[in-house]
């Protein structure tokens, strides 16, 4: 049973990544439709992402309320009506409208079963978790990049929403198994794991949390610059034409899903951290490459290996929640580090919005390479300070 409820979690993050990279893979089609400027992705963004903070911080209260299988089942059921909502939208303000129940949805969902899986499950769990997110990011834009070719970004949208809807039935009829695995979120064990309850203020007086934050601000904010603006990069300041762009993007997801299967099967062997200063190491020469401006090829293999090397730094970080903060923190500290990592995805992919309307989108490299920076000095940070494991 225990197998088979893991099986599901995977499936629900498979449906947790189909939105997260549709909307940077479909804006240029989008932008041209609506006859946008380039930096309007920015408030479709920002509104999703402030309802995922909204809802991360949140689930600590919702898991005490609910069970962590409905949050997940219902979170789903959201992104899928937002889905739809986004294939019929004939205007930018529908889609603000719908971006409502996208963002909710997501940040439930990110929060609770991250959680879930940290406290009950082995590292190798954790990231196959994340390598199924990667399965969901990589085939919406491959999705996207075949609506662009033979039909229109709406039509790509309304694939996503029919994978989305079956996961969130499979959701929904598995709400049986979690009773039967006795490994409901009411369950006693569980109760006494997240019935810790920690303000801000005390939260913020935990060693190594301030730089942990910041680890989770620019690794997030590193994977969604690079996801949402790429393909506008490569489009306006490479003169890829759209639909290849888009393939490009599904390369990138693409290295981020393999990173994290790589690190699965290695988590036997490595120490998270080991995991982590590979992939970190592997970002420098990746950005290198996708800088260049000669090779277009070269650019897709710099944005996989970004991909590949970011992609583990965030599942093994959140394994190591309830090891560096102790389990009954962990859900009020999950819930903000997932907080941590919706603000870095509000404010850094909408930053570059501003800075490539204002010069161009020949700014996006060095964007990544601040974000990089940003993550790997909190990393230094982080594995200085002392765990607090009580």
């Amino acid at each position: 049973m225990a197998t088979l409820l893991l099986i599901v979690i995977f499936i629900d993050f498979i449906g947790l990544g189909i939105p997260d990279s549709l909307f940077g893979a479909a804006w240029p089609a989008i932008n041209s439709d609506f006859g946008l400027p380039i930096s309007a992705a920015n408030a479709v963004t920002v509104t999703m992402t402030v309802c995922s903070i909204f809802s991360s911080l949140m689930s600590a209260k919702l898991t005490e309320k609910f069970s962590t299988s409905k949050i997940a089942a219902v979170s789903t059921a959201l992104t899928a009506v937002g889905l739809f909502g986004f294939s019929i939208s004939k205007n930018i303000y529908m889609m603000f409208f719908f971006t409502l129940f996208l963002g909710f949805g997501a940040g439930a969902i990110d929060a609770v079963l991250n959680n879930y899986v940290a406290v009950h499950y082995r590292a190798s769990h954790m990231n196959f978790l994340h390598c199924f997110y990667g399965i969901g990011v990589t085939l919406s834009p491959y999705l996207m990049s075949l609506a662009l070719k033979n039909r229109s970004w709406q039509s790509g949208y309304h694939l996503a929403f029919i994978i989305q809807l079956v996961i969130s039935i499979i959701a929904f009829a598995s709400l049986p198994l979690w009773q039967k695995n006795g490994r409901l979120s009411e369950s006693s064990d569980e109760k006494s794991e997240k019935s810790e309850k920690s303000s801000f203020a005390e939260l913020i007086k935990l060693p190594g949390i301030k730089s942990t934050w910041l680890v989770f601000f620019g690794s997030c904010a590193l994977e969604y610059v690079g996801g949402t603006w790429s393909s506008s990069f490569l489009v306006n300041s490479r003169g890829i034409t759209v639909d290849r762009a888009a393939l490009f993007v599904t390369v990138y997801y693409g290295g981020i899903a393999f990173g994290r299967f790589l690190s699965g099967i290695f988590s036997s062997k490595l120490k998270p951290q080991q995991i982590i200063l590979i992939g970190t190491i592997l970002i420098i020469p990746a950005i290198v490459l996708v800088s260049q401006p000669f090779i277009p090829n070269l650019i897709a293999v710099g944005m996989f290996l970004i991909g590949l090397g970011n992609g583990p730094l965030y599942p093994n970080m959140v394994h190591l929640t309830p090891i560096r903060f102790g389990a009954q923190r962990s859900q009020a500290v999950m819930g903000s580090q997932m907080a941590a990592a919706y603000i870095g995805i509000l404010s850094m992919p909408t930053l570059t919005g501003f800075l490539a309307q204002k010069f161009s989108t020949d700014i996006f490299p060095y964007c990544l390479a601040v974000l990089y920076g940003i993550m790997l000095i909190s990393l230094i940070a982080t594995n200085m300070a002392k765990t607090t494991n009580e």
